[in-house]
């Protein structure tokens, strides 16, 4: 009796609540969403039409995509290059060897996945580039060694603590802009430290509750078991060696095998990291290149061969055709939206019918928004920071939360725009319909908190 019971429960598993809710947005994802790139194709067509229901005409909007097209073009060639170097770092014997030591200290699903969002979040406060691409490293190798673990779940869930940890981050754009003494709005909000914007109670409070609850809807989003996907991709994927023997090495294979020039290089490469550091700090030199440039000199002492060193790269550019791709596209978007108006017509629309209490909601739902299409918060700020901050006064609002509330909004529909997860997804070879669903679940719970939190910490703060 007690066997027949068993089985009928094993049987009838179809996960946990959350999972069969999350699974309504997965399903969206299944039959809609398509590829990354039709996805950025389409999304551009939808706002080039509404251009031309707001009044532009064809060949000004056609004009305006393609003298934005390129406008990004150094963020892609960053980007990839990003890809590639932790790529290949990833791969490496020595740092998949530490990461399957580390996952090892997970026994649990639930301590897997406590691990990976704490990480995600603490690398993402202290540079959002190191935790976009070490977070997914990460997940694939605890998916491999504790059980349970759906892996786009895990992808999708660290994706969305590297975007939180935006809105607690002090290289944050909008906040590292507003406490510079020259940024163009200072004349209306004057300098803003970060301990009024980035840190101040309201924010840093929302920071930990949303945290909070990512964490627990993420471990209570159970899946059954038959429906479980694990990681399948090779983690030892190292680069393959070609063995020359001595004797028979040519003056040429000796210099393309010497370890001498490469331990040259990374000993240049450790006194220019050390002398940033030392004179500006760590946190300080932590602009996007000087991670890049981190991660090369790792690489140099990874790999300690020019044909080694060269061969993981080749092995990792792979990874970064599509952020190459698809960064110009959406910069064309940006070159749509401002020639359309478009930013300006949806935000003064949310905010027109604002009070001072409903003001910070309004300034998220607004930067939400926008942000779908215009997914850079420095090109969004400007956009949308002059409105925000002439209707914020004009009610009377308190404008560092204000200034919150538009990085949350900006952040948290970076789960339903794609944009910043195709390097994730690249590194893991993933698709966009397998991991979209979850990030809509997730920016539903984000949604539905945040906007409790603004319109009521502010009235008890």
């Amino acid at each position: 009796m007690s066997n027949n019971t068993q089985e009928i429960s094993l049987s009838s598993d179809k996960g946990s609540f959350l999972w069969r809710f999350s699974k309504k947005f997965q399903f969206a994802a299944d039959k809609v969403i398509p590829d990354s790139f039709v996805f950025c194709v389409i999304l551009t067509l939808v706002i080039f039409v509404f251009g031309m229901v707001a009044g532009s005409s064809p060949i000004d909007l056609i004009n305006g995509w393609y003298g934005k097209i390129w406008a990004m073009n150094g963020f892609a060639f960053q980007m990839s290059l990003m890809v590639i170097v932790c790529g290949a770092a990833a791969k490496s014997p020595q740092i998949s060897a530490g990461l399957e030591k580390i996952s090892k200290i997970a026994k649990t699903r639930n301590m897997a996945i406590v691990m990976l969002l704490i990480f995600g979040l603490a690398s993402s406060v202290i540079n959002w580039s190191f935790s976009l691409i070490l977070t997914p490293i990460f997940a694939r190798q605890l998916s491999k060694n504790v059980k349970g673990l759906h892996f786009p779940l895990l992808i999708a869930a660290g994706y969305s603590t590297m975007l939180l940890g935006q809105s607690w981050c002090p290289s944050a754009s909008a906040y590292a802009l507003l406490a510079g003494k020259d940024h163009f709005l200072v004349d209306q909000l004057g300098v803003m430290p970060q301990s009024m914007t980035t840190y101040n109670p309201i924010n840093t409070i929302l920071f930990f509750i949303i945290a909070a609850v990512t964490i627990g809807i993420v471990i209570l989003t159970k899946a059954p078991a038959d429906e479980v996907v694990s990681f399948e991709g090779d983690l030892d994927a190292a680069v393959a060696e070609e063995k020359t023997v001595e004797s028979e090495m040519t003056p040429a294979d000796k210099m393309n095998n010497n370890k001498f020039i490469m331990f040259l290089l990374g000993i240049a490469g450790l006194i220019v990291i050390a002398t940033s550091i030392f004179s500006k700090g760590f946190l300080n030199s932590l602009n996007f290149n000087f991670v890049i440039f981190m991660f090369l000199v790792l690489n140099v002492f990874l790999y300690k061969t020019p044909t080694k060193f060269t061969g993981a790269f080749s092995d990792s550019i792979k990874s970064a055709a599509p952020v190459m791709i698809q960064f110009p596209f959406y910069s064309g978007i940006m070159g749509l939206m401002a020639v359309s108006g478009l930013a300006t017509i949806v935000a003064n629309a949310m905010i027109s019918i604002a009070t001072p209490n409903t003001m910070p909601l309004f300034a998220y739902l607004s930067a939400s928004v926008v942000n779908l299409f215009v997914p850079s918060q420095g090109g969004q700020w400007i956009i949308q920071g002059p409105i925000l901050v002439e209707a914020g006064k004009s009610v009377g609002a308190h404008m560092p939360t204000i200034v919150n509330a538009f990085i949350l909004g900006d952040e948290a529909t970076n789960l339903i725009q794609p944009l910043y997860v195709i390097p994730a997804l690249s590194l893991v070879g993933m698709k966009l319909k397998s991991v979209w669903g979850f990030m809509a679940f997730i920016w539903f719970v984000w949604a539905i908190v945040t906007s409790v939190g603004l319109l009521i910490l502010p009235s008890i703060l």
